[in-house]
């Protein structure tokens, strides 16, 4: 690349990294919330709510990267003509095509990205969310303890728990423990802790007292503690997870186990999702040929961007959609999936025959002219009379 394109290659993508950002922090922020039960009512910790949400970006920024070159390559375009360097380059010998050739560079790298994404980076954060939310739900000491309800976990064995304090400690901990019939023990701690290691998970409770009722014995046990570790692994198991189609790697769509129920269920969103990931690195060419294809022709500064700008919206966003709605029907009609990929290599293909035909896209005169004859009408209503 020479100076030139390096030059707008740069500044396209510098544009697309602060425009992906912007719109992935916001939209992750909303997904955020939806998980804030894992604070509240859950006690997890910070780091587990940010760990947890934060494996949703990849899935993000698969929708979102395309949306952002889009924005960028209008940024850098509208950035060029605002300085007259389109302009110029243009009398300088730059045809438009030559000059679509950085910007096409720089979807190369953002295809590349969207491409690693939806094969590995995005099924592999939403598997860890499915995983780590069986791990946080098969725990009963973060399900099932509310304070200030008594949780009966098995028959004989009823817990309570007077609050939930920061960093995971359980205050005000009470124990019935009535599963041998030779005794009953009972526990009041003034609070606890979860430890989880290699040999189970276990509830330590400090600073309380163990109260043992046996059997043929007339007074009670009582013991005073500083630290007592009750054994939670039986109530504590893991559980299988099953992996959705959103959760599998681009191989394991392309060759499914014939033996997967879940692939016998659903042959048709597995044929797709796959397709969905084939076409996902596609859009990023259509929606830059596009918006290119609107703005990218040679305009003086007298001349109005705003139905370019417009037309490259509407030309893209209704490509998308037309996208998604492809994508549902080809869950039951594969046909569908075909007319997804004429859509977007005809969206391609339109792009390139403006982009080398020099077609610059204006508003009919006619319409212009209507449009003036209404701002000169509404602009008398508003007129002040003049003073005699």
């Amino acid at each position: 690349m020479g100076s030139i394109d390096k030059y707008i290659f740069k500044t396209t993508l510098a544009s697309f990294a602060l425009v992906l950002v912007s719109l992935t922090g916001v939209i992750w922020i909303t997904q955020a919330l939806r998980g804030i039960d894992l604070m509240t009512s859950q006690g997890q910790t910070i780091l587990t709510f940010l760990g947890i949400t934060s494996l949703v970006i990849p899935a993000l920024v698969l929708i979102i990267a395309p949306i952002a070159l889009m924005i960028a390559i209008s940024h850098t375009l509208n950035k060029l003509a605002t300085d007259s360097e389109i302009i110029v380059m243009n009398a300088a010998g730059f045809s438009p095509f030559r000059l679509f050739r950085p910007f096409f560079f720089a979807t190369c790298v953002v295809a590349a990205l969207v491409a690693f994404i939806g094969a590995y980076l995005a099924p592999d954060g939403m598997r860890r969310i499915k995983q780590w939310d069986a791990e946080i739900t098969a725990d009963v000491l973060t399900n099932i303890l509310q304070p200030g309800r008594f949780a009966q976990l098995d028959q004989n064995l009823t817990i309570r728990i007077r609050e939930r304090l920061p960093g995971g400690v359980l205050g005000g901990v009470f124990v019935d423990d009535r599963r041998d019939p030779q005794q009953r023990v009972t526990i009041v701690a003034d609070h606890g802790t979860v430890l989880k290691n290699e040999s189970g998970s276990y509830l330590v409770l400090e600073d309380g007292n163990l109260e043992r009722f046996e059997v043929g014995k007339r007074d009670p046990t009582l013991v005073v503690f500083q630290r007592y570790a009750f054994d939670m692994s039986k109530f504590s198991q893991g559980r299988d997870v099953t992996l959705g189609i959103r959760e599998r790697y681009l191989w394991e769509l392309m060759w499914p186990d014939e033996n997967d129920q879940t692939y016998q269920q659903l042959s048709g969103q597995f044929f797709a999702e796959l397709h969905d990931r084939f076409m996902a690195p596609i859009y990023p060419f259509a929606f830059a040929a596009l918006t290119f294809a609107f703005l990218g022709a040679p305009r003086t500064t007298r001349q109005s961007r705003n139905f370019s700008i417009g037309g490259s919206v509407f030309a893209v966003f209704g490509l998308r959609m037309v996208g998604f709605a492809c994508s549902v029907m080809a869950v039951k009609s594969p046909l569908a999936a075909l007319v997804q990929y004429l859509m977007l290599f005809g969206g391609i293909g339109i792009g390139i025959w403006m982009i080398v035909g020099g077609v610059v896209v204006e508003p009919p005169a006619a319409l212009m002219e209507a449009i003036n004859r209404s701002n000169e009408r509404i602009a008398r209503l508003f007129r002040r009379p003049a003073t005699a």
